[in-house]
């Protein structure tokens, strides 16, 4: 991978501070006008700290650097479209995604605590790092509060844990006051990038409006550190829940090896290997994509290897706003009417008799 900012990689990290969060943000690495070279112009930088001294200096192919770092491949994808998933298309009121009956995605901001390279929302950076307004949040849950069947709240983005814990608060608040909402969901990746945001006054506010539950995203094993199981921790600790929604990376978590030593260290930190994503056909992104046989191979041979538990659903988010579709390995070799022909993990062939 052809790296834009080998630089980033000498820079010594002041430890002053280091367990403030606001420091952490403020002292972020970003693109500045010296820097800017035509990937930057399209997708900025922004890393924090914390997650630059978890990458290995001396290893070209470090796998958190890939996830953080800009090359220039990003700039030879040029194909795919910039909001496949047609999230835009999908919005009656701004920032609101309304894609499934029963559900809503709430892009509470544009600003995350890393720009993540494979992000299926790089179209957003180019606006700058801008948070939703009260009134944004006040007609989103307007239109939430008409609308009886939407029973689950996706508070996403961006990363709604950068918001201070009062303002998060009053946006949690607005959609737990309607009454037919029954979930809400948190979409953040801060537990993984900046661990240090989840203090007790955040999980505290979090614990008052359950249930909650919190999808985090970690890829890859070395992203488990001391700090980022402290913060899941607490958010367990709550009384809420933590699930796992990794995304398949070329060259960064495509192998069984990997995935399997990422969900089993999950799960000793209580946090659920839930999804498995493709890779989004999103432009800046083609060099992160495997093909969908990879996901499904790896899947087959983690099952009957690992816990059942540490293994996640493997899901394809569709374009065109076709919605989450998950694909499952092949078990089923033959069916009629009460009798099913199974191939299990071992590649024994097993015959089922149903109930006549």
């Amino acid at each position: 991978m052809n790296t834009i900012f080998p630089h980033i990689l000498t820079q010594k990290l002041d430890l002053k501070n280091w367990n403030d969060w606001a420091w952490q943000l403020r002292n972020s690495i970003t693109s500045s006008p010296k820097q800017l070279s035509p990937v930057v112009k399209l997708y900025p930088v922004f890393i924090t700290p914390y997650y630059l001294s978890l990458i290995n200096r001396k290893d070209p192919n470090d796998p958190l650097k890939k996830q953080c770092m800009p090359c220039i491949e990003e700039l030879r994808d040029t194909e795919a479209e910039e909001d496949p998933l047609y999230e835009n298309k999908f919005m009656p009121v701004p920032w609101l995604v309304h894609r499934y009956p029963d559900r809503v995605l709430v892009n509470s901001s544009n600003m995350c605590a890393m720009n993540c390279r494979h992000c299926t929302r790089k179209r957003e950076w180019a606006k700058g790092r801008v948070m939703r307004t009260l009134v944004d949040i006040d007609r989103m849950a307007y239109y939430v509060s008409r609308q009886k069947r939407i029973k689950d709240v996706i508070i996403s983005g961006g990363d709604p844990l950068l918001y201070s814990t009062d303002r998060l608060e009053y946006i949690i608040k607005k959609f737990r006051d309607i009454k037919h909402v029954q979930i809400i969901r948190i979409g953040t990746r801060v537990p993984v990038v900046l661990p240090q945001r989840i203090d007790a006054a955040l999980v505290s506010m979090l614990k008052k409006y359950r249930p909650i539950w919190v999808n985090t995203q970690f890829n890859h094993s070395n992203e488990i550190t001391k700090d980022s199981r402290s913060a899941c921790d607490k958010i367990l600790a709550a009384g809420i829940p933590v699930n796992n929604q990794s995304v398949l990376l070329k060259g960064i978590n495509d192998s069984v090896d990997t995935m399997s030593e990422l969900c089993r260290l999950l799960l000793t930190a209580g946090v659920r290997p839930y999804y498995l994503y493709q890779c989004d056909i999103v432009r800046g992104a083609r060099h992160f994509r495997t093909s969908l046989s990879k996901g499904i191979d790896i899947i087959k041979s983690m099952r009957g290897r690992v816990s059942g538990m540490a293994i996640p659903h493997f899901v394809v988010d569709l374009p065109d706003g076709g919605g989450k579709v998950p694909i499952e390995p092949e078990y089923i070799i033959k069916r009629s009417k009460n009798r099913t022909i199974f191939k299990n993990f071992e590649e024994k062939i097993i015959r089922y008799n149903d109930i006549k």
